[in-house]
């Protein structure tokens, strides 16, 4: 069976496409879900990869769980309550926790409609770049069910309770220009410069010193769920690890010599 993501390497920055365009890159099948946990392993442990940049192959992002298995009652939907139950713990529930967890910084690139779990995958990511065709859906009640992915956790500290509630009790769907105004996407572009607009923010990430983007990701994560004195403490206990890097050191050396950087991820 061919691989559910692709990938490839440009210098630090890792871009993963979901290739399974004749199904809208639907999340359905339990390898799929290890290839992310997989992928995270891979990122997690690679100190020279600084950003990975997540888009889809077809007309889609990702439709969400496969509809048609829902109805024949297969793949992580088939079995008793209990048995399902579990396929959603042990199946598709791990990649928000691998991949919100990921300290590196994800970007999403949305080629197409987002919906029900594709909506919540891309909310897992750190920024969200979306075509101009783009459309975004919670759309689980629609077809009975609850958001089982976590969306009802990261959609609403996106844009916030009132539009998440209206988005996941009603079902809709909004667009592209609607999804920007209210800040689930940071930026909106034509089809054909997707990529471009993704890898640009990529690129301005991956130019800084890998010790520091991962640092300073795992304390905006932190900060979602720490008082402040906690995350001053946090953040005051990273900081020397930051300062005792040599990247650190060059920055600071490069600053004041008016020069360009060259960091080494040591």
């Amino acid at each position: 069976m061919k691989p559910f993501l692709l990938i490839e390497r440009e210098d630090s920055i890792l871009k993963v496409r979901m290739d399974s365009p004749e199904t809208r890159n639907a999340l359905t099948d339990p390898t799929q879900m290890q290839e992310f946990v997989d992928l995270t392993k891979r990122v997690r442990e690679d100190r020279s990869i600084k950003v990975v940049v997540l888009s889809g192959n077809g007309p889609a992002f990702c439709a969400g769980g496969n509809v048609k298995d829902m109805r024949d009652r297969g793949g992580i939907f088939g079995g008793s309550p209990y048995e399902l139950r579990d396929n959603y713990r042990n199946g598709i529930q791990r990649i928000p926790l691998c991949l919100y967890d990921l300290d590196v910084p994800v970007i999403a690139a949305m080629n197409g409609p987002a919906i029900g779990a594709g909506l919540d995958l891309a909310c897992m990511c750190d920024v969200r770049v979306a075509a101009d065709t783009a459309r975004f859906a919670e759309s689980f009640v629609k077809l009975g069910i609850v958001p089982g992915d976590g969306g009802a956790w990261f959609l609403p500290r996106i844009i916030g309770m009132p539009k998440a509630s209206l988005m996941a009790l009603t079902g809709d769907a909004i667009d592209a220009s609607t999804a920007l105004a209210w800040g689930l996407v940071t930026e909106v572009v034509r089809a054909d410069d997707l990529d471009d607009a993704a890898m640009s923010i990529a690129r301005r990430m991956a130019v800084n010193p890998s010790h520091g983007l991962r640092l300073t990701k795992r304390l905006l994560r932190e900060g979602q769920h720490m008082r402040l004195d906690s995350l001053l403490e946090l953040s005051a206990a990273y900081q020397p690890l930051a300062h005792h890097t040599e990247d650190h050191m060059e920055a600071v050396a490069a600053f004041l010599e008016k020069r360009t950087p060259e960091f080494t991820g040591r």
